[in-house]
């Protein structure tokens, strides 16, 4: 069988010049109608997450009347208007750089609880601002071309399928509730230089570049970097079944995304070593709760309370156990299929893998429902799968600030007193039997792609002319 390293593209253009009607023309209003359909969500996603604006701010700048308050009740709370206070944003401290955790898990001077790209995506957005809802503004601003830019990748790669994203409720949701655009870009950037490159650069170059995308995605949210091991083995059984692997293009995958990490990293763990291994030890001291929204907390009531230490130091170890097992099921059940296929699936390698970890981690932020929605448009997944887990989502998302409003109020929050507690019991658990379904999903289905650059080139049959 022949592999992909020759990766041949005589015309470089003609895997990527198609459209529904092969007209290029339509390709360009294909596109600038999912970017602008995607600017207007954004747009509402910011008017969703701004309702917790004001109209009154008090001397640190913090929204008022009732700011937690409101932002429960009225579910419009997000991370960017709450951290504006009690991590030295309001203050403009460079992150990291004289920062320290407390015994308790407490972040002092500037250290906030991601890595370093996110940290300084949020000092950037803070400089220009006074109040949390100038913050919120800004750091919207600064995000939105991620938006646009991850709505244009996947136009290309899927033409109308990236609708998914354009129009998906998690934009309106979770766009601006927590700084992950940028990251879902650097993740989809990879698949693009992967399968929709105009370039002559063969596949393990273009693998390198993906890499790159990949390292930078883990310095802004970590979860790109679990991709870079299913890429690897893309490159590595490229020449094909019979043909010897491709080691040292796989090797340079793997240190092209170390790299990256390294050199990203190393001024900020040079300057200011405790600010920036606090970050990661704010996570690991990070106990499961009812703010973690994972099964870890909702599945072993009364147990999981934060008190009981025993149970917080085994899930600390079972948890990433767990989630590397389930990357390593992901990883072989791919390789059984390129056995078969002859082609490595590392884009449902890496969907299967990212749900494991949403499963099984012990931290289930809400706004990680946006990791998932590329992959939503990148694989052929039944659109009843698609529907049955956004509302499963979605009723997590309404339930939980709800319930929080009324634990805050001391007001009844037991299942049976009202639609709160029994919204989080669909979402914790429909969501939870769905990842585990899309688990499997990921694993069988082909790709979405109507752009791919590995897929074996078509040819028009030449017309012999007769006299």
């Amino acid at each position: 069988m022949t592999g992909l390293a020759a990766d041949p593209t005589p015309d470089v253009d003609s895997d990527a010049r198609g459209s529904a009607d092969g007209r290029p023309g339509a390709t360009r209003v294909l596109l600038a109608v999912i970017v602008l359909l995607t600017g207007l969500t954004l747009l509402a996603g910011y008017a969703n997450k701004a309702r917790c604006v004001g109209p009154e701010f008090d001397a640190q700048g913090r929204s008022g009347p009732d700011f937690t308050v409101r932002a429960n009740r009225d579910v419009c709370y997000s991370d960017i208007q709450k951290l504006w206070l009690g991590r030295d944003i309001d203050l403009h401290v460079f992150p990291y750089l004289t920062g320290s955790i407390t015994p308790e898990g407490e972040l002092r001077g500037g250290t906030v609880e991601y890595p370093v790209l996110s940290g300084l995506l949020m000092w950037v957005a803070a400089v220009p601002a006074h109040t949390d809802g100038e913050f919120l503004l800004w750091s919207a601003l600064l995000m939105a071309p991620f938006g646009l830019v991850t709505a244009w990748l996947l136009g290309r790669l899927t033409r109308w399928r990236a609708l998914i994203w354009a129009l998906g409720p998690p934009l309106v949701l979770y766009a601006y509730h927590n700084w992950d655009l940028p990251v879902v870009a650097c993740a989809v950037g990879a698949v693009y230089a992967i399968h929709g490159w105009r370039t002559p650069r063969p596949l393990r170059e273009r693998a390198v570049v993906a890499a790159v995308l990949l390292g930078l995605g883990f310095a802004l949210k970590l979860y790109p970097g679990a991709f870079v091991a299913p890429l690897a083995l893309l490159v590595l059984t490229a020449p094909g079944r019979g043909a010897p692997p491709d080691w040292r293009g796989a090797l340079r995958v793997v240190v092209a995304a170390v790299a990256t990490v390294v050199l990203v990293n190393l001024p900020f763990a040079l300057a200011g070593y405790e600010g920036w291994r606090a970050s990661f030890t704010f996570q690991e001291l990070r106990k499961v709760d009812i703010t973690t929204n994972s099964i870890w907390y909702w599945g072993f009531r009364p147990w999981s309370e934060p008190a009981n230490l025993e149970f917080q130091a085994v899930v600390d170890r079972l948890s990433p156990a767990l989630v590397l097992a389930s990357f390593t099921v992901a990883l072989a059940v791919g390789w059984h299929r390129w056995r078969r296929e002859g082609t490595y699936p590392w884009i449902g390698v890496s969907a299967a893998m990212l749900c494991g970890f949403l499963l099984l981690h012990k931290v289930h932020s809400p706004q990680y429902t946006l990791w998932l929605l590329p992959f939503f448009v990148l694989l052929r997944v039944r659109w009843g799968w698609i529907a049955a887990y956004l509302v499963a989502d979605l009723a997590m998302y309404v339930g939980i600030f709800r319930l929080f409003y009324l634990l805050n109020a001391g007001l009844d929050a037991g299942i049976g007193g009202g639609f709160a507690a029994q919204a989080v019991a669909i979402g914790v658990w429909g969501r939870a039997a769905l990842l585990v379904a899309l688990f499997v999903v990921m694993l069988r289905v082909p790709t979405a792609l109507a752009v791919d650059r590995l897929a074996a080139p078509t040819r028009v049959p030449t017309r012999v002319r007769t006299s």
